[in-house]
């Protein structure tokens, strides 16, 4: 992981993961909470967030009740800490992947879009538990003030880190701030709704809506460029 990555990472989760510490004892106390955040998700994407309760997770991650209530005495407290876990790991994997695929484009000489490419990417982390999980926070919040207090402000500061990355990446949007913000809200909308709509919709139109979106962030750069 490279400095600048690890810089972005601190900023959704200030207090690091289990990887950033050597002493055994604190790593050991980290990999535990890492445990419980885990079953935290699963338990969420099993029953939704009125199924979320810390005596299930404790369950799910092998853990007493009382080292529950050590790293997670409430509720709210288990789902603050869910939704940084969910943040951090949803960045953690898109900028690891962005730099893994631009590395192996340019071993194999592939003339690649980056912007096109982290488009591909994003898709990517959409498709996995920790989204899911972040789906059923997104929607309960909704309707549950506690609930909302403590995921909007961590979905803004995301959102906050998710752009000032993509204006540090991509270069060309410089000058053009609101045209990235434009491309990165373009491409959340259209995932969310093939994530929600993909299925009825069949593959077909999946992929040529996949398509025209490449094709519209590709003009909001150059754009961008002129």
């Amino acid at each position: 992981m490279t400095a600048r990555h690890s810089e972005i990472l601190r900023k959704i989760r200030p207090g690091g993961g289990p990887e950033d510490f050597d002493r055994w004892q604190q790593r050991k106390g980290l990999l535990t909470r890492e445990a419980m955040l885990d079953a935290s998700v699963d338990c969420l994407v099993e029953s939704g967030y009125a199924g979320l309760s810390t005596n299930d997770v404790a369950r799910r991650a092998g853990v007493s009740r009382g080292a529950m209530h050590h790293h997670f005495a409430t509720r709210i407290a288990l789902v603050e800490g869910l939704i940084e876990h969910i943040f951090y790991r949803r960045m953690r994997q898109f900028l690891d992947d962005f730099a893994q695929a631009l590395e192996e484009c340019g071993k194999r000489g592939f003339n690649v879009l980056p912007h096109v490419l982290a488009v591909e990417l994003h898709w990517q982390t959409m498709q996995t538990k920790d989204y899911e999980a972040y789906l059923r926070l997104a929607v309960a919040a909704r309707n549950d003030d506690d609930l909302a207090r403590v995921f909007q402000p961590a979905a803004k500061r995301f959102d906050e880190v998710w752009m000032d990355e993509m204006a540090h990446a991509f270069p060309q949007w410089h000058h053009a701030r609101q045209l990235m913000t434009l491309a990165s809200d373009m491409t959340q909308a259209v995932h969310i709704g093939l994530l929600v709509n993909g299925s009825t919709m069949g593959e077909a139109r999946s992929r040529l809506l996949q398509e025209h979106l490449a094709m519209s962030v590709n003009m909001l750069a150059e754009r961008a460029e002129i």
